[in-house]
């Protein structure tokens, strides 16, 4: 377990300053951007109708079922979803992309023109955002405060993730499994307030249209990076390990004349 931190306030309040240099938006990213809302909405329309087999996509019974940190800290939450996805890559090369998650961070790598202003979510391992501290706010908007942002509120590195509001939880688990692959678990636990009307009718309608089709397009995005990442560090070692055995063996190529 890590020791609580807190980050100045500057960076708590401008996320550009921990991204200072974000992607442009090209004309061209942006017509992918609007075709991939345009493919979800079906999906976020029709959300409610499948509510039940959607809040469990991808996980087994025993995922849906295992306890999971955070599942206490909101005990009468309204939205209880655990979603999952097999990824082949190591937990060591799933790990660096939740880190970097935020608005005008790295993104969600979902649907960028709806959760990070159209900005490109990053596809790489930004060093600078890999500085991970409890009590740091995970930003959900260009402009986030105290009520709108997610806080790390734990974690075990490589292992899991634990982000919190007020009403809300959002846990990730990295399990390993065979062949150097990875489970990854993510569970949110909402309850809506209605003591804040306005603002509860925008959470309802966010997490019972919008949740599903942005979520499972984030997980789908961190499977891509994280096996895109784990392949090139494999062609590396390989590429090192041709070169290394080439300069042990320099003459292991060499015709059977050249020993007569």
């Amino acid at each position: 377990m890590t020791s609580a931190h807190t980050q100045s306030w500057a960076s708590q309040t401008d996320p550009l300053r921990t991204n200072p240099n974000p992607p442009a938006r090209a004309p061209r990213h942006l017509l992918r951007q609007i075709a991939s809302v345009a493919c979800d909405v079906p999906a976020f329309l029709t959300a409610p109708f499948y509510r039940r087999w959607h809040l469990r996509w991808g996980a087994t019974s025993a995922e849906v079922e295992a306890e999971l940190p955070g599942d206490s800290l909101v005990p009468n939450a309204q939205f209880r979803a655990t979603r999952a996805i097999t990824i082949n890559a190591s937990p060591e090369s799933v790990w660096p992309w939740l880190v970097q998650v935020g608005c005008l961070r790295a993104g969600f790598y979902s649907n960028d023109l709806l959760d990070n202003l159209a900005h490109p979510s990053a596809d790489r391992i930004i060093p600078e955002l890999q500085n991970l501290e409890v009590g740091q706010w995970v930003p959900m908007s260009p402009t986030p405060t105290e009520r709108t942002a997610l806080t790390v509120h734990s974690y075990e590195t490589n292992q899991w993730l634990l982000w919190t509001k007020s009403d809300s939880t959002w846990a990730w688990q990295i399990t390993p499994t065979g062949h150097n692959g990875t489970r990854l678990i993510t569970r949110i636990h909402a309850r809506y307030d209605w003591h804040h009307p306005l603002s509860t009718l925008v959470g309802v309608v966010l997490m019972e249209f919008g949740d599903f089709a942005m979520l499972r397009r984030m997980l789908r995005g961190i499977k891509s990076r994280a096996e895109s990442l784990e392949m090139r560090a494999t062609k590396e070692i390989d590429r090192a390990d041709t070169v290394s055995a080439s300069r042990r063996f320099p003459n292991q190529s060499r015709s059977k004349k050249e020993f007569a």
